[in-house]
């Protein structure tokens, strides 16, 4: 019965309450467990909508910027079978070459071929950029991977100043994939204009070999066969005394215009296909001895060849005046003559040395 009593006891005792300030607690417990959850849901879902919004692209969007570069190339390739070299103004220019999305590569030559800027070399420069593109565009390997454009000054002077540029022609390739590098810029004053030479940087930049093929010139075969009918016409007349054939005045003058053509950079210029001269388009001032010594224009070599030829005149002038038996005032002339020449024109020579190598210590009178 005690048990029992107890055990009723025990069981009928009244339930503690919790004090009211327990009772604070554990409610803003459960406030700030509520609020955090609904912090961390709210970061989440602004998470996921900013990863589909930019992390993302969707589908539609996809399709639009396959949609604009399928268009773009559809434009340049119908464009390109009516014309190799594409014209552009400002608008095409920054819409076909500068604005994405762009899977090709664009050779662009930035030129001034109105007869008023008087830009010679733009001329001859294009003629082979046009040689060049032609065979790009007849070549069995032809894709468009590749374009070639051209924006005349005249029809862009906007893209010029975009790019800050001051002189032409000038070679640039953007290439499909980021922003044009430094290596992107063809020296043209190094490696001359021929479209061997573009074609040789065009590969380095972009993979693409062209082979060019230019348009039969019967200039040299005409030439060759004139010569050779005025050297047998020659013959012929004097067949019956061939003494000419032996005169060594004659040998001794062809062999000098060999050696002073050679000497003078001929060579170099038929391989490198430099321009003739450099014009300032902005302040038209005409440059025939190019500032480096790595490269030369084709003026160049001709100053170079006459000032050699007086050189050479001067010294056989002196020759002469020593071992001729003419009167005596005479060849007194002619050893003033020839040490004139000689001293003028070897001066010369060495101030256009100086003129391209730079620090140059020696100087020879009017040097």
């Amino acid at each position: 019965m005690r048990r029992d009593r107890g055990l009723v006891c025990l069981f009928s005792r009244p339930a503690l309450r919790p004090s009211p300030r327990k009772v604070w607690l554990l409610r803003e417990r459960e406030a700030n467990m509520a609020a955090r959850w609904w912090l961390w849901c709210v970061s989440a879902n602004m998470a996921v909508a900013l990863l589909l919004s930019y992390g993302v692209p969707s589908v539609s969007a996809q399709r639009k910027k396959e949609m604009v570069l399928s268009e773009k190339v559809s434009q340049l390739m119908e464009w390109t079978n009516k014309r190799p070299v594409i014209r552009m103004n400002g608008d095409k220019f920054r819409r076909l070459v500068k604005a994405p999305p762009r899977n090709y590569s664009v050779i662009v030559m930035f030129t001034a071929l109105q007869l008023h800027r008087q830009c010679v070399v733009c001329k001859q420069a294009d003629e082979e950029f046009q040689i060049l593109a032609n065979s790009w565009r007849y070549s069995s390997a032809f894709t468009n991977r590749i374009f070639f454009a051209m924006v005349d000054f005249d029809e862009g002077s906007d893209v010029f100043q975009m790019l800050n540029m001051n002189s032409a022609p000038t070679f640039i390739n953007f290439p499909a994939k980021g922003k044009p590098k430094r290596g992107d810029t063809y020296e043209l004053q190094v490696r001359g204009f021929s479209a061997e030479q573009i074609a040789r940087w065009i590969a380095d930049r972009t993979d693409v070999n062209i082979r060019v093929i230019r348009p039969p010139n019967y200039a040299g075969p005409l030439m060759l066969g004139l010569l050779l009918a005025v050297i047998g016409g020659l013959v012929y007349l004097r067949r019956s005394n061939m003494e000419f054939l032996f005169n060594k005045t004659g040998w001794a003058f062809a062999a000098l215009c060999f050696v002073l053509a050679m000497t003078s950079g001929q060579m170099w210029n038929h391989i490198r296909g430099p321009p003739y001269a450099h014009k300032n388009p902005h302040t038209g001032h005409v440059n025939y001895i190019h500032g480096s010594s790595q490269a030369q224009f084709v003026a160049e070599t001709h100053i170079v060849l006459l000032f050699n030829g007086g050189v050479t005149l001067g010294m056989v002038l002196l020759c002469e005046a020593a071992t001729s038996d003419m009167d005596i005032g005479k060849r007194k002339i002619m050893c003033v003559a020839g040490i004139g020449l000689v001293v003028l024109f070897f001066s010369w020579m060495l101030s256009i040395f100086r003129s391209k190598y730079h620090g140059y210590p020696y100087s020879f009178l009017m040097s």
